[in-house]
Formats: structure tokens, C-alpha cells, sequence
């Protein structure tokens, strides 16, 4: 049976593809570049792109099962294709934008429920993946900080967050791909704990060996600064999730654990995974 990833580049599609692989599992990975070098031996890799449905078909050939991620402008296509493959199950790395209360005006949330109702739609069976913040969303906020002055500035340093592995994402799809139940299952994925972006700097610090300044901004200078390296919906969304969370605890979850057996790792691991992206 083939599981096709799309994305294999991507922070999780790699680990998707990688715990596929740990489960002897026959897939064909994905790509608008080519691979580099660590991707797991023996795994098929294609030249596909979900905004060139002319692509789709030789992905999809001979195809069971796929990881997928919400890309909007190629679902259409991306759905015919599968169709016509004979495609069982999807599995889909949504968004947890989608459960918010103002999901109807998000841009975010409606790119990705667009998606979402496209495979509700068609003859595949599908799973959505819907996770809160990423613990890689710090690399896009603090990396270039910190290398580059050793020093990272928030406008609200108490707020707090929880934030998830990119790995435990990928354990939940595997684990969605290759066992049965998880059809019509649509799971919202938080972290295992609240921790204050004061306290998540303080165990980036720890992972990379060398105290962290944290110094306090406007939101405006936040705003500039998060501009450097995110999209301006990005850098709204983020902007207003700091801000609740400066008066609501957010949400953690067990859904990692109660759906692969194994609990879901912490941020200081994730930390411990990533120092060298800070040094």
C-alpha cells in the first residue's frame, strides 16, 4: 500500500515521512524542489505541485493513502486527481483557526476550511489534523534575534501559549495513515502545557547554553519587527493570539497521547531539538 506525502520538505512532512519510513511503510514523497540529502532510503520521490494539477497524476498513481497540507489553490485539482487515482484516505494537516469564534472573518481559518470542505465533499476519506500554535512559529519570531543580537523583544511577554511539536503532529498522521479508525476524525491539537513566551525563552536559553535578554516593545515595534520575516496576516494573527492569551489561559490538549500511545513532547524538548537554530 502507497502513502504518498506532499510537503516532504515541509517542517512536518518530514517526520511524517520519517515515521512512515520507522514503520516500514511504502510511500512516495512529494516535492516542487528536489530533496536533499537524509530524506529515509528507499522512498519514491516525485516532482509534484498541488497549483499544477498536471502534476497530480503521476504522484498519485497507484496510491492508497496521503498527507496532505491545506493549499487552496490546488485542491480541486488536487481532489479529481485523487479521485481519478483511486485515492482511500487523506489525511489533512489543517488549522485549529478553523474552531475559532471569528473563523468566518480569518483569512487563515478560511483558506483552510475551504480545503477541509472540499474533501467533505468528495468520495475520500479524510482526517483533519487541526493544531494551535506551532513551537517552529518561534523560529520565524526569535531566530534572527537572537543570533543576530542576543537579545528577543515582545510586546507581551507574559503571555502565555501552548505550544505543540512540529513531531507529535507528524506521530498523530502516521499514526492516522496506517491504523484504522481515524476516518470523518477531525482532531484539534494544542500543546501539553501553558507556558508564558517569557518562560519558552528561558528554556531556548537553556537549550543553546547563554542567558537571553527578554526586553519589552510596543506592539507597533512588534509589529515591525515581526514584519522582517512573516507575511502582515501572519504577523496579525500572531499579534492578536499574544494578546488573549494575556487574559485567557490557552488550551492544552491530550489528544496526542490518547491517539499514538505516547505523550506529547515539551517545549524545552523542542528546545533541545532546535538549539542549534538559535546559535
Amino acid at each position: 500500500m502507497v502513502t504518498v506525502v506532499f510537503g516532504a520538505r515541509g517542517n512536518v512532512g518530514r517526520h511524517v515521512a520519517a515515521g512512515l519510513s520507522s514503520a516500514g511503510e511504502k510511500m512516495r514523497l512529494t516535492s516542487r524542489e528536489p530533496l536533499p540529502a537524509g530524506f529515509p532510503p528507499g522512498a519514491e520521490v516525485v516532482t509534484a505541485d498541488l497549483e499544477k494539477p498536471e502534476t497530480l497524476p503521476a504522484a498519485l498513481d497507484g496510491a492508497q493513502r496521503v498527507f496532505l497540507y491545506a493549499k487552496p489553490e490546488g485542491i480541486d485539482g488536487f481532489v479529481t486527481a485523487a479521485e481519478s487515482a483511486g485515492v482511500r484516505h487523506v489525511v489533512l494537516l489543517s488549522s485549529g483557526a478553523v474552531l475559532h469564534p471569528d473563523a468566518a472573518r480569518n483569512p487563515i481559518a478560511q483558506a483552510h476550511l475551504a480545503v477541509e470542505s472540499a474533501l467533505e465533499n468528495s468520495s475520500l476519506a479524510w482526517t483533519f489534523i487541526r493544531p494551535g500554535m506551532f513551537a517552529t512559529n518561534t523560529l520565524w519570531w526569535w531566530r534572527n534575534p537572537i543570533r543576530d543580537e542576543g537579545v528577543v523583544r515582545l510586546p507581551y511577554p507574559d503571555s502565555q501559549t501552548a505550544p505543540i511539536h512540529e513531531k507529535d503532529l507528524a506521530a498523530l498522521a502516521v499514526t492516522a495513515l496506517t491504523q484504522p479508525g481515524h476516518d470523518g476524525q477531525a482532531y484539534p491539537v494544542w500543546g501539553p502545557e501553558a507556558l508564558s513566551l517569557r518562560e519558552q525563552v528561558r528554556h531556548i536559553a537553556a537549550a543553546v547554553g547563554r542567558e537571553i535578554p527578554l526586553e519589552t516593545i510596543s506592539v507597533e515595534q512588534a509589529r515591525v519587527e515581526l514584519g522582517k520575516t512573516m507575511p502582515p496576516i501572519g504577523v496579525d494573527a500572531i499579534l492578536a493570539a499574544w494578546q488573549a492569551g494575556t487574559t485567557a489561559p490557552p488550551r492544552v490538549s491530550t489528544v496526542v497521547a490518547d491517539v499514538t500511545g505516547r505523550p506529547a513532547h515539551t517545549f524545552a524538548q523542542w528546545a533541545e531539538d532546535h538549539a542549534d537554530d538559535f546559535r
